[in-house]
């Protein structure tokens, strides 16, 4: 007997939701998240940014930043529930880096609800197309491969909030207007501390008594307000969220690829293999957490002497060379005291960079750029090369300044990180394969 179409389709359908519920598979729903947590389910939120979600100047990051706020509210509202949340903060990153995070720091606790930050390092008064596309994939990946639903956080730094010139904050407008296409949730943090500074309810040096940058603990339980009042709104409204048909800012990001060096094959001369440092200036930027290993290149060597007394020899130091694929090219890596400048070329030709207001081109990146000021070990971020063309393999090379001195020095990075087109690092070649440039 043949099946009608319709009724074909039908079973078809119940088929996939019986295995879609078989499989724990769920939708980005704030009504199903608030359904599962009053029947006491465990679930997994992730709080996923930058210094201002880590905590950065509260008097305790685990007691009093707007996440642990949150997460307390979250088990005093469902006290059946069994919680287990997530820190994915590393202060002074934005969107660009948190694309090639997103799988190991947030999608694979499987998260049932993640807090999103960004606006603010990503800059408030700007919209530039390359940040507004790694941000918008964010939302696109945490909703249709991470099936939860998401708070957006606009944050505000302290002249944000004594301008109050909401015209001026491009990003702001952009991101509201990504909620609406993709049904999330917005915890506008920057129009609540405007209404509270303008209802003298409170001035902006009470939230920010030590920096415009960070707040303090009053700053820090504003952001809770308005994080949990996004939350019980989308709650009471069941919003679900959803992809759109097509992205607003483009698929540059839709593809990416965060490689570990070391798993290209053997090393340059003058590069070695260790495990990532176990102190740093701050704990949101303890390299440990965030990379499973370094690749450092140094101008010196260990030997053992006769007498068994630990000494540092020169050596050579040859470029690290890699091919790959795709729109854009980022490094990710540790800064520590010890770190240098680098040069990088991209299809052999050296990278230059114009710096707003500057009458020369950078032409060297500096990997101890944020430690140098902390006196610490932190993280190392670069965007080497943007608007590349996808089709083609390109090559990098990256070619450590060592000055003359007896210290040693060091560059230290764990992945090359690309998006666009096939977004692929390849292998090193073997010695009798050297790259060539097209």
């Amino acid at each position: 007997m043949r099946i009608p179409p319709i009724l074909s389709l039908t079973v078809l359908l119940c088929v996939f939701l019986f295995v879609a519920d078989a499989q724990g598979m769920t939708s980005a729903s704030f009504g199903e998240f608030d359904r599962r947590a009053k029947a006491g389910e465990r679930l997994d939120v992730v709080f996923f940014g930058a210094s201002l979600t880590w905590g950065s100047n509260a008097t305790d990051p685990q007691l009093t930043s707007y996440r642990a706020k949150v997460a307390r509210r979250l088990q005093d509202a469902y006290p059946q529930a069994h919680f287990a949340f997530h820190d994915a903060s590393i202060g002074g990153t934005n969107s660009q880096l948190a694309v090639f995070r997103l799988d190991r720091d947030v999608l694979r606790h499987k998260p049932d609800l993640v807090f999103l930050d960004f606006s603010a390092n990503d800059d408030i008064n700007t919209a530039d197309t390359e940040k507004l596309a790694a941000y918008e994939s964010l939302l696109w990946r945490i909703i249709e491969e991470g099936r939860a639903p998401v708070v957006q956080m606009i944050f505000p730094f302290g002249w944000d909030v004594k301008s109050a010139d909401f015209d001026r904050m491009k990003r702001r407008a952009a991101h509201l207007s990504l909620s609406k296409a993709y049904g999330t949730a917005v915890g506008d943090a920057i129009s609540l501390a405007v209404q509270r500074v303008k209802a003298g309810e409170m001035t902006v040096e009470q939230i920010w008594p030590f920096d415009l940058v960070h707040p303090g603990d009053v700053g820090y339980q504003l952001f809770a307000d308005v994080a949990w009042a996004a939350f019980q709104d989308a709650v009471r409204r069941d919003v679900v969220c959803k992809t759109p048909k097509e992205m607003v800012h483009g698929e540059t990001y839709r593809t990416q690829s965060r490689v570990r060096i070391s798993t290209l094959g053997e090393l340059p001369k003058g590069w070695r293999n260790e495990s990532p440092n176990l102190t740093s200036a701050y704990f949101d930027m303890l390299m440990s957490r965030w990379l499973e290993d370094e690749v450092v290149a140094s101008n010196r060597v260990e030997i053992q002497t006769a007498e068994e007394e630990k000494r540092f020899s020169p050596q050579q130091v040859d470029r690290l060379k890699v091919s790959f694929r795709g729109n854009m090219v980022l490094l990710f890596g540790e800064g520590t005291t010890k770190s240098v400048r680098y040069r990088a070329y991209i299809d052999g030709k050296l990278v230059k960079r114009m710096r707003p207001g500057a009458k020369e081109p950078m032409c060297e990146f500096d990997s101890a750029s944020i430690s140098a000021r902390a006196n610490g070990n932190t993280h190392h971020v670069a965007v080497i090369a943007e608007n590349l063309a996808a089709d083609r393999d390109h090559t990098l090379e990256i070619e450590p300044l060592f000055s003359p001195e007896l210290e040693e020095q060091e560059l230290r990075l764990e992945s090359i990180c690309v998006a666009g087109g096939d977004a692929e690092v390849f292998p090193f070649p073997s010695n009798d394969s050297p790259i060539l440039n097209d």
